[in-house]
């Protein structure tokens, strides 16, 4: 993997990468991921803004805690990114998983939020899954690395599972390396910290402007999600990206840009 710009400490020590100056936009990747997944917004993003990504606690380059997952940790750690780079507000630009923590940064600390970007995610997992939905979710993702299979071997059929059938197969590649440098032991932990959470948060009361990110083809929050989140935000905006899944920024950075960077230069 490329080396990060930085580290951020104590412990767990946060890495993360950096490019360009300006409108401060920090990238949350998801459950599978990590800062890499972020790579094109990078460049293009940090063409014109700054552009921050980072690998969450017990991913990528970034170090892990000991015990159990708590959701809440993940807003802590970003709180501790902003302060490391001397940022009051920034963009939070969050996929998945890491729309989830942008929601629920923005619940914490609503002052250090400038606008957000809210990617292929949903309220929460239990706003739109019934809890047979999600222990189903649960075990398909569980139970092979529980029976002892390697991340790198569930990586092909996970990532299938994730992209659009009209994916780039290059761009799946991308996916899979991201899912085969997974820890597993992390990863268990935060899926259940994840699908366990059930935090109530009125999505009224964000005020920032705000765009909705959906993948055409997102089979795990589909574009009927995204709708419903959007119309639950005031004032918010909603990009559909065509021929993309789960992974729209990965899938189809090109047109995922096309959607980011009005919405950001409108900001600046």
């Amino acid at each position: 993997m490329t080396a990060p710009t930085g580290f951020i400490d104590p412990a767990p020590r946060l890495a993360f990468s950096q490019r360009g100056s300006g409108l401060p936009v920090l990238f949350l990747h998801g459950i599978g991921g990590n800062r890499r997944n972020w790579d094109d917004q990078l460049v293009s993003v940090g063409g014109r803004h700054m552009a921050v990504a980072y690998d969450a606690r017990g991913y990528g380059d970034s170090e892990d805690s000991n015990g159990p997952r708590h959701f809440p940790d993940f807003a802590a750690d970003l709180l501790r990114v902003l302060d490391h780079l001397g940022v009051q507000r920034a963009v939070i630009c969050g996929l998945s998983m890491g729309g989830l923590v942008a929601t629920d940064f923005h619940a914490r600390h609503p002052d250090r939020v400038a606008a957000l970007v809210l990617c292929d995610t949903s309220p929460g997992l239990r706003k739109h899954m019934s809890p047979e939905d999600i222990e189903r979710f649960l075990d398909a993702r569980r139970k092979p690395l529980l029976e002892g299979r390697s991340p790198a071997e569930i990586a092909p059929g996970l990532a299938r599972d994730l992209v659009s059938p009209r994916t780039p197969l290059d761009r799946v590649a991308l996916l899979v390396d991201s899912l085969s440098r997974l820890r597993p032991e992390s990863y268990l932990r935060t899926i259940e910290a994840v699908t366990r959470w059930d935090r109530s948060y009125d999505l009224g009361t964000i005020v920032v402007p705000t765009l909705v990110v959906v993948g055409e083809d997102d089979r795990l929050t589909p574009p009927e999600v995204g709708q419903r989140l959007a119309s639950a935000i005031p004032g918010a905006q909603l990009a559909v990206i065509p021929a993309a899944g789960h992974l729209s920024n990965l899938e189809a950075p090109a047109a995922f840009d096309a959607a980011l960077l009005p919405f950001l230069d409108a900001l600046a």
